[in-house]
């Protein structure tokens, strides 16, 4: 019986036949369908009902209709759509309107106030990072805030100066330094005509000059891939950054900052290295160099370390209880300049200090467009690493505090963030990741808290700046790698993975040590690679097993993986647990055969080699024996009594049931191989259902007709496991029923002609 879905949602149930099921001959077909009208009811071993759905029609639509329409909605131009679009790039509109003075301006303005008193020796120390003077740091936290409070979705995403983009974007500064021929320690020199910016007025442009002249430039290729990468609405290429591998990336680029770091606090002039093995060859000059260790220096990291790390662990371990988290890095700032600036640390101990910061804005500037062919290449990772920690970090906060958030306006608001600021002496930023988590901490309602935290450095650009002349290099080295911690704290984690998921261990610890040993650049982009490889091992070799029944249930499971499980006779399960395409085509049919224990090619070549052997030796005997009916006798005994070795060999098989749920998908070359496994098996009188094919594969299986003729791939595909094993048991039925009845109608021509002599 089948029963028919219309789109309308009426069943219709009509008489099937074994012809409706398989691709056999109409005269097959003809003598099942008698034989199936002759059964009655008690007689069915099984009532069996397929049930086929009518799908819908498809929608008559192609692609050039599709991109017009698409074109027709963007290009409309109207006063609601211009409205639209503008609350769209800008959603303060929409959200700044329903503000409450009352009971979300308390919570911005104390985080606002919280995240700028921790920005001030962050954003100097990452300066330094960059391998920028320190006042840029504090412009590129200030003109970042506002622009993204006006263009975000996230409402408590920080964005400023990070250290891992920090980093990249220092080594590549370091790298056009000395392509320029600056050198790492002659700050004082210059080179004249390399720069659209003059700090002079005079053509000169000194080593600082420089290199924030390529800084702003490699910002706005930043900001313009990112804009870009937004407004084709490619947020989704995120995703291909998985966590371990982010996580990975970031814990290598963490040891990468702390090793640069570490001439800071020990006070050491040593070349910084570039390129791959920079990481080894930074450890081994400090090595060489550590005799020359300036002794104040290491004193007072020492100092400062001893200081901040403990404090800072005592706002992590008791934030809940905490309003607010003690500022200990800008206490430490603040006491340590002062008593440098007391005990003239600079002229007394050759200590590094800061040195003039001054104060104001400076008259924005144009990027320096020669430089944009030889830093495309570097700002391609930035704007990645950038709009990916950006993105994910907002859709956290924006699940964990139940609002929406938009990744590809996110990706435009980092993008116009880093290419505003450009004009304005800013290298590139992010979303930084201990300022995000301070400032949801700290209870922050809105962006007006980062309106905030700009007037906090707004103080510091205009008045405090200069405060800061006496502060040693070694304090922001000690700011920087405190701030690491979390990055670090990661190889507590790795044993958990490894419990989680090895393949995702692996993925990290590659990325990590790739990102570290050679540079990060590279090793995101083995991080990436080896990630993807693993995803289509995954694929090329998925897992594969037989099912079984649950007794007194229409549920099959796993057989090598769930006890008592019954198998049914003569039927095999097979479940492939991955899309079928032409990476893992001859796995498939490999796992297949060494699964079931039947290989139907090896035995169809058997099977001819015995029918030849046994049509060689019919023929030899009848051209022996000659025409005698003694000879004849003999000959009829030796055919109804072959050998042993020339019996065709038997396979206790007769559906195979391939269980197609796990595949989302199936390639031509996935498709060849489902017909050349239906043919094969066909060859040995086994036939081959397809279970729990979704639409698109029963599409591909139709178009392509999988069992011999186009439009019949819906014949042997059924809904369920358990609806395609009734029909395979059905079918037997019918099978040994026409058998039987063809054995009663033959008769012997010998026993015929006894009874007519008799």
């Amino acid at each position: 019986m089948y029963m028919t879905a219309t789109p309308h949602g009426c069943l219709l149930s009509h008489l099937s036949s074994p012809g409706a099921m398989e691709d056999t001959s109409s005269q097959k077909s003809g003598q099942s369908k008698d034989v199936l009208s002759s059964l009655t009811p008690e007689e069915s071993p099984a009532s069996f009902i397929h049930v086929k759905l009518e799908e819908y029609e498809p929608t008559d639509c192609s692609t050039k209709d599709l991109i017009l329409k698409k074109a027709r909605e963007v290009c409309t131009c109207n006063h609601q759509t211009i409205i639209t679009f503008f609350y769209q790039l800008f959603p303060v509109l929409d959200w700044l309107p329903h503000y409450s003075v009352k009971t979300q301006l308390l919570g911005d303005v104390i985080s606002g106030l919280l995240v700028g008193i921790v920005a001030i020796p962050q954003s100097i120390s990452y300066s330094l990072l960059a391998n920028q003077d320190p006042i840029y740091g504090i412009y590129t936290n200030f003109f970042c805030n506002i622009i993204y409070v006006a263009m975000a979705t996230s409402r408590h995403n920080f964005v400023g100066s990070f250290g891992v983009l920090c980093l990249m974007i220092g080594q590549s500064v370091n790298r056009h330094l000395q392509l320029a021929g600056y050198s790492d320690g002659n700050a004082g020199s210059s080179l004249v005509g390399n720069s659209t910016f003059s700090s002079n007025r005079t053509g000169a442009c000194d080593r600082s000059c420089y290199a924030i002249t390529v800084a702003l430039s490699l910002s706005f290729l930043v900001g313009l891939y990112q804009i870009l990468l937004g407004l084709l609405q490619l947020g989704f290429v995120a995703v291909y950054l998985s966590e371990p591998l982010l996580s990975g990336f970031v814990t290598g680029s963490s040891l990468t900052i702390i090793t640069s770091q570490m001439k800071y606090l020990l006070g050491l002039k040593i070349p910084r290295h570039e390129g791959v093995g920079s990481f080894i060859l930074t450890w081994v000059d400090l090595f060489r160099y550590i005799q020359n260790t300036n002794i104040c220096d290491l004193v007072t990291s020492l100092v400062a370390l001893a200081i901040i790390v403990p404090v800072k662990e005592i706002n992590d371990r008791y934030k809940e209880k905490m309003k607010a988290p003690f500022p200990v890095e800008l206490l430490v700032v603040i006491v340590a300049t002062v008593i440098s600036y007391y005990f003239n640390f600079e002229e007394r101990y050759k200590a590094a200090v800061c040195g003039h910061i001054p104060t104001g804005f400076r008259k924005p500037t144009l990027p320096d467009i020669n430089l944009f062919s030889s830093l495309a290449v570097d700002a391609l990772p930035i704007a990645v690493i950038g709009f990916a920690m950006t993105v994910s970090l907002a859709e956290i906060f924006g699940k964990k505090h139940g609002y929406a958030v938009r990744a590809n306006q996110e990706m435009i608001a980092i993008g116009m963030c880093n290419l505003i600021p450009s004009f304005f002496y800013c290298f590139a930023s992010s979303a930084a990741l201990t300022k995000t988590l301070l400032k949801e901490s700290t209870g922050t309602q809105t962006q007006i808290s980062g309106l905030v935290t700009s007037l906090v450095l707004l103080l510091v650009l205009l008045w405090i700046a200069p405060l800061f002349y006496s502060l040693q290099t070694s304090i922001l080295g000690v700011v920087t790698i405190v701030n690491l911690r979390g990055g670090l704290r990661k190889f507590r984690d790795t044993p958990h993975m490894w419990q989680l998921s090895k393949l995702d261990t692996v993925v990290w610890w590659t990325t990590m040590l790739s990102s570290t040993l050679i540079t990060t650049e590279i090793g995101l982009l083995v991080g990436v690679c080896f990630a993807l490889l693993c995803i289509i091992f995954r694929t090329q070799r998925p897992r594969a097993t037989l099912l079984g029944k649950v007794s007194d249930t229409e549920i099959y499971e796993d057989q090598s993986t769930y006890k008592q499980l019954s198998s049914i006779a003569n039927i095999k399960i097979f479940r492939f647990e991955s899309s079928l395409y032409y990476a893992n085509k001859d796995y498939f049919k490999t796992v297949l055969y060494q699964k079931t224990g039947v290989n139907p090619i090896l035995l169809a070549a058997k099977h001819r080699r015995v029918e030849a052997q046994a049509n060689a030796d019919t023929g030899n005997s009848k051209s022996f024996f000659g025409t005698g009916s003694d000879c004849l006798k003999l000959a009829k005994k030796r055919a109804e009594k072959p050998p042993a070795d020339a019996c065709p060999p038997s396979v206790d098989l007769h559906t195979l049931i391939l269980d197609c749920g796990a595949m989302q998908f199936i390639d031509t070359a996935g498709l060849s191989v489902l017909q050349e496994t239906h043919h094969d098996y066909k060859e040995i009188s086994v036939q081959v259902l397809l279970a729990n094919c979704n639409p698109s594969i029963r599409h591909r299986l139709r178009e392509g007709g999988w069992a011999g003729q186009t439009g019949s791939g819906g014949q042997l595909a059924f809904h369920s496991v358990h609806d395609a094993v009734q029909f395979a048991e059905w079918w037997y039925h019918v099978q040994q029923e026409e058998s039987k009845e063809k054995k009663d109608a033959l008769l012997d021509p010998e026993d015929l002609t006894l009874q007519a002599s008799l």
